[in-house]
């Protein structure tokens, strides 16, 4: 993971694919795989603000299997 900027309201970070994809499957456990009681209590967001950014989360992984690899780094 690489801090790329910040701001006030925003945090831009570049991660890489397998660290996109452990935070994928740790999202997809809470919201799928277990049950949390108090949901946005213990998690600190409503049910549906953590399914739209595995949403968010899985599209990226899609477009970056199929994003030709650079041979610039």
């Amino acid at each position: 993971m690489e801090l790329v900027q910040t701001t006030r309201s925003n945090v831009t970070v570049a991660f890489s694919v397998q660290e996109l994809e452990t935070l994928n499957n740790a999202l997809n456990e809470i919201c799928n795989g277990i049950d949390v009681p108090e949901f946005e209590t213990r998690i600190g967001v409503k049910l549906e603000a953590a399914q739209s950014l595995l949403k968010s989360i899985k599209d990226a992984l899609k477009q970056s299997e199929t994003t030709p690899i650079s041979n610039d780094l």
